[in-house]
C-alpha cells in the first residue's frame, strides 16, 4: 500500500488597515481555505503570526508544512501616509539642493490665490550639495570632491542622522560618482543607511528620481525593522518556509531585497487583488475587468484589459512621485471604516478619514464614537450583527444607531435611517466617480467591462457602484473577502530594471538598443541566479518608453523581435502611433519618435499548483428573511448562505447573501447565478 503524499501548503497573507486576510492552498489536493483576523497596527507582525497560527489550527496543518508564504503589507504605505519615517539627509549635485522643494510647479486649483500645501520629505538644512558634474551623455566634466563629501558626512553625523539619499544630476547616464559616495559611507560610516538613485530609479526626470530615492532611503529602517521581526519570529514558530513580500509590480521578492528597495512595496497589498482579477479573467473568459477592492480603509480600482493588468512606469503616493514600475491603480479613502461627518457648511461628508481597526466603527465596540460606512450597513440591516466575521465578532447595532442620531441626524434634521442611507449614497458616488475617471483617462467604455468585487466591504456596495457607472455585470468570486491574498498565491519573482537612453527611435539606434537590452538581461539574469531560479524558469520581457520629440510623457510599447534588427524598432514606432491615437485620438506617423527608456521585466517563474472545486448541487433556498431599509422603506428580504447555493442556481434581488467574512447585497433589478466554479455572477435584468 502506497504511503499518503506529504501535505504541503502555500499561504497568501494580506495585511490591511483593518483585517489581516489569509488564503491557504493545499498544494497536494488543491483544496483552498480562507481566514481573517483583526490587524495589529502597532506591530503588524503580531497579526501576521496570529493569523498564521489560527489558520493552522482551523485547517489542520503544522507551520513546518508550509512551502512558501506570499505576503502583502501596507507598512511602507502607512509610513508615508502618516509621515512616520525617520529623519534623513539628501546629497545631490551642488546647485540642485532645492529640486525636491521646487517640484513640478503643478497646481490642482489654478484659480486659488495660494498654492496647495504639499509634503516636503527633507528640510533645507538636511539637503547638501557636493561639487561634481556628470553631463547628459555620461561624461564626467567635474570629478567628485571627496574632501567636500567628507565635510558633508561630518555634518550629517553631527546632526545624528543615519539615513542618506544620494541623487546626483545625470547619474542615470553614469553612476560612478554615486557609487563612489556609497563606498565612502561604507568605509567611514558603515552604520548609515544609503540609497542611490542609480540603483532604485536610474531614469530621467530628476525630481521624480529624487523623490523616489528619498522615499526609499527613509523607508529602509521602517521596512527592515519589520522584516527583521518576521525573520526572528520564523525561528521561534518553527516556520521554515521562505517569506516573499509582494511588490507594487505584482511580483514577489525576498525579505533582504525588500529591505534594500522598500519603495517597491508601496502598493504591496492592493496589487494582489489585481493579480487575482487577471487570473480569474482567464477562468471566467472575461477579458475586461474593473477590479474593485473595498476593504476597511480604502477603495482600490485597477483594470484588466484584454486579459492583462495594466502596468505604469510611475505613480504617486499622497502627492509624492514614485518613478518605479507598478500596477496601475487608483485609491480613494472609501472603505467600510470611512468616517461620516458634517462639515462647517452643514454638508454630509464621508471619508477620507478612517476609523481603521482601532478604535474601528462604533459597532465594533472598541471605543469608536464616529459613525462609519460599516455602521450604516449595520443600521440598515444589510449586515447581521450576530454573524459578522463568522460569528466571532458580534456587532453593536444600537450603538451604531445612537452614533448616527447624535453625529449626523441631529445636526442635519434627519432620521437615523435617512442619515445612514445618505452615507451609502455619498460613498457610492465617490467610488463611481473614481471608476469613471480611471476608465476615461484611458479612453475606455464602461459598457465593455464587467466588475469583479472583493474585499470585506465590497459585496455590500459593488452592484450599486456598477449600476451608477453603467456596468451591467458584476462577479463575486469565491472567497471574495480575502481575494487579494488569493492573488498573491500566483505571484512570480519579478525584478524590474530600467535604463534611460534618450536617442531618436530610428534605424541608427538599433545598436544602442541592442547593447542596452543585452546589459539589462545580463543584470536580470544575475538577480534571478541569486534567487536560485533555474534557467528554464526565467522569462524576460522588454518594453520601450517612446514619445514624440518634445513631449513630456511617454507610452510603454512592448518590444517584439530582435533588438539589433532596425525593423524591430520600426515596428515599435508603428505600435506607438497606433496606441497614441487610441489613447489621445490623434497621432502623426511623420513626426519623429524618441526612445527615452528601455525597461526589462526579469521574471522567475514559480510553480502554480492546481485548485480543486467541489460544486454544490441543488436550488437556492433562503436561510431566513430579514428586514432591511431600501430607499426609506423597510423591506423583508431573503437571506442566503452562499455555501449552500447550488451550481447553476439563480436568485433575484432584493436579497442578501452571507458568507463567513463578507456579505453581498443584491438590489432589485439584478439577478445572480452560481457557477460550478463557485463564483457568483450578477447581471442587471433588462
Amino acid at each position: 500500500m502506497n504511503a499518503p503524499l506529504p501535505q504541503r501548503y502555500r499561504v497568501g497573507i494580506d495585511i490591511g488597515g483593518t483585517f489581516t486576510d489569509l488564503q491557504i492552498l493545499n498544494e497536494t489536493t488543491g483544496a483552498l481555505f480562507e481566514h481573517k483576523t483583526p490587524s495589529t497596527p502597532a506591530d503588524p507582525s503580531e497579526g501576521f503570526f496570529t493569523g498564521l497560527t489560527e489558520a493552522s489550527d482551523l485547517v489542520g496543518f503544522d507551520l513546518n508544512q508550509i512551502s512558501m508564504i506570499m505576503h502583502g503589507t501596507t507598512i511602507a504605505t502607512n509610513a508615508v501616509l502618516e509621515m512616520k519615517m525617520p529623519k534623513a539627509a539628501l546629497i545631490t549635485t551642488a546647485g540642485f539642493e532645492d529640486v525636491l522643494e521646487i517640484g513640478r510647479h503643478l497646481r490642482k486649483d489654478v484659480y486659488s490665490l495660494h498654492a496647495e500645501d504639499r509634503k516636503l520629505l527633507i528640510e533645507r538644512d538636511c539637503r547638501f550639495g557636493v561639487a561634481e558634474r556628470v553631463d547628459a551623455d555620461g561624461s564626467v566634466s567635474t570629478p567628485l570632491d571627496e574632501a567636500g563629501l567628507a565635510e558633508i558626512a561630518k555634518t550629517i553625523k553631527g546632526m545624528g542622522i543615519d539615513i542618506v539619499a544620494v541623487c546626483l544630476l545625470n547619474s542615470f547616464a553614469n553612476a560612478a560618482h554615486e557609487q563612489q559616495i556609497r563606498a565612502f559611507f561604507e568605509r567611514e560610516m558603515p552604520e548609515v543607511f544609503v540609497s542611490l538613485s542609480c540603483e532604485i530609479s536610474p531614469e530621467i526626470r530628476e525630481y521624480d528620481r529624487m523623490s523616489t530615492t528619498v522615499l526609499n532611503a527613509m523607508l529602509m529602517p521602517v521596512v527592515r525593522n519589520y522584516t527583521d521581526r518576521l525573520e526572528a519570529r520564523t525561528g521561534e514558530d518553527n516556520l521554515k518556509s521562505p517569506i516573499l513580500l509582494v511588490q507594487s509590480n505584482g511580483g514577489v521578492t525576498g525579505l533582504k531585497k525588500a529591505g534594500e528597495e522598500p519603495a517597491k512595496l508601496l502598493l504591496s497589498g492592493p496589487c494582489g487583488g489585481t493579480l487575482a482579477a487577471e487570473k480569474l479573467s482567464a477562468v471566467l473568459d472575461e477579458p475586461n475587468f474593473i477590479a474593485i477592492d473595498m476593504g476597511g480603509t480604502s477603495f482600490d480600482i485597477s483594470l484588466v484589459h484584454g486579459g492583462q493588468s495594466t502596468m505604469v512606469p510611475a505613480g504617486d503616493i499622497d502627492g509624492l512621485p514614485i518613478r518605479l514600475s507598478m500596477v496601475e491603480m487608483r485609491t480613494i479613502g472609501a472603505g467600510g471604516g470611512s468616517i461620516a461627518w458634517v462639515d462647517d457648511t452643514g454638508r454630509l461628508r464621508v471619508g477620507p478619514q478612517s476609523a481603521s481597526s482601532v478604535p474601528g466603527p462604533v459597532c465594533y465596540q472598541r471605543g469608536g464614537t464616529q459613525p462609519t460606512v460599516t455602521d450604516a450597513n449595520v443600521v440598515l440591516g444589510r449586515v447581521d450583527p450576530d454573524t459578522f466575521l463568522g460569528g466571532r465578532m458580534p456587532l453593536d447595532r444600537p450603538g451604531a444607531q445612537d452614533a448616527f442620531a447624535k453625529e449626523i441626524g441631529a445636526p442635519l434634521g434627519l432620521t437615523v435611517n435617512e442619515a445612514a442611507e445618505g452615507v451609502l449614497k455619498i460613498v457610492t458616488s465617490h467610488m463611481a466617480s473614481a471608476i469613471r475617471l480611471t476608465l476615461f483617462e484611458r479612453g475606455l467604455d464602461p459598457t465593455d467591462f464587467a466588475a469583479i468585487s472583493f474585499g470585506g466591504a465590497g459585496g455590500l456596495h459593488a452592484i450599486d457602484v456598477a449600476e451608477a457607472v453603467g456596468v451591467k455585470k458584476v462577479v463575486f468570486p469565491a472567497n471574495s473577502s480575502t481575494l487579494s491574498a488569493y492573488g498573491m498565491l500566483w505571484s512570480d519573482i519579478v525584478h524590474d530594471i530600467a535604463r534611460s537612453v534618450l536617442v531618436p527611435a530610428t534605424a541608427e539606434a538599433a545598436p544602442v538598443l541592442a547593447q542596452t537590452v543585452s546589459s539589462l538581461i545580463e543584470q536580470g539574469t544575475a538577480l534571478l541566479e541569486k534567487d536560485g531560479i533555474d534557467p528554464a524558469d526565467r522569462a524576460f520581457e522588454v518594453t520601450l518608453d517612446l514619445r514624440y520629440r518634445g513631449q513630456g510623457y511617454e507610452l510603454q510599447i512592448p518590444l517584439a523581435g530582435a533588438p539589433e534588427d532596425p525593423a524591430t524598432l520600426a515596428t515599435a514606432c508603428a505600435a506607438f502611433h497606433a496606441e497614441h491615437d487610441r489613447r489621445f485620438s490623434h497621432s502623426d506617423a511623420e513626426e519623429p519618435v524618441e526612445l527615452v527608456t528601455v525597461r526589462l521585466s526579469a521574471r522567475g517563474l514559480l510553480s502554480k499548483p492546481g485548485i480543486g472545486t467541489e460544486a454544490v448541487t441543488g436550488e437556492a433556498a433562503p436561510r431566513e428573511h430579514r428586514k432591511i431599509v431600501v430607499d426609506g422603506v423597510t423591506t423583508d428580504v431573503p437571506v442566503y448562505d452562499r455555501h449552500t447555493i447550488g451550481a447553476e442556481a439563480e436568485l433575484v434581488g432584493p436579497a442578501v447573501i452571507e458568507e463567513a467574512y463578507t456579505t453581498l447585497y443584491v438590489p432589485a433589478r439584478w439577478a445572480v447565478e452560481m457557477k460550478a466554479s463557485g463564483h457568483l455572477i450578477a447581471r442587471m435584468e433588462e
